[in-house]
């Protein structure tokens, strides 16, 4: 079934039809608020967040977007969101430094694990995105990622396309620094 038909009989009461919205788009939602947050638990929670909120306000929402663009844009407020919250507390020490932790451990797999090069490969590709700054990290994943173009992009983050433009350059830079550097590092 098509999106804008689905929208439609959802608007109408048959709000079961949602279901196909979830099945549709939750794949590609869970991926991009992944590489957003590098974290597969954190990412599922989300991806639900994002869900609710969309089925709470689709009877509201009159929006131009797209279906998919406009979970996009539920799914970057839902992380942003996250962030927020984050930042508030982060003051406050809930946990030790396990950030340590985790990197010397895929540190030593690479090392000692005899996994193959894709998977090494692959984890130091996800590791050098996360290094990038959020903003630009959004904007790289959306349009390498998901495929979006940056007029999309724009729509979907309410911002320019040169914004969208300047923000994927330096988060190409960003991340072909830190790729270096974890190469470089990389005992082989």
């Amino acid at each position: 079934m098509d999106d804008v038909r689905v929208v439609a009989l959802i608007r109408s009461g048959q709000t079961e039809a949602f279901t196909d919205v979830i099945e549709t788009y939750q794949a590609r939602i869970y991926r991009y608020v992944y590489r957003l947050t590098g974290d597969a638990d954190l990412a599922e929670d989300l991806t639900q967040d994002t869900f609710i909120k969309a089925y709470k306000s689709i009877l509201k929402s009159r929006s131009h977007l797209s279906p998919s663009a406009w979970l996009y844009r539920i799914a970057t407020n839902v992380v942003h969101s996250m962030w927020r919250r984050r930042k508030l507390i982060s003051f406050v020490p809930l946990v030790g430094d396990d950030h340590s932790l985790t990197s010397s451990r895929i540190d030593q797999s690479r090392a000692h694990s005899g996994e193959p090069d894709s998977v090494i490969e692959r984890m130091s590709i996800e590791q050098s995105l996360i290094a990038v700054p959020r903003e630009s990290r959004m904007c790289m994943v959306l349009h390498y990622i998901e495929g979006l173009k940056y007029r999309e992009i724009a729509d979907i983050l309410s911002i320019s396309e040169e914004a969208v433009r300047k923000r994927v350059a330096r988060g190409n830079q960003k991340f072909r620094q830190a790729y270096r550097a974890d190469s470089e590092g990389d005992p082989q």
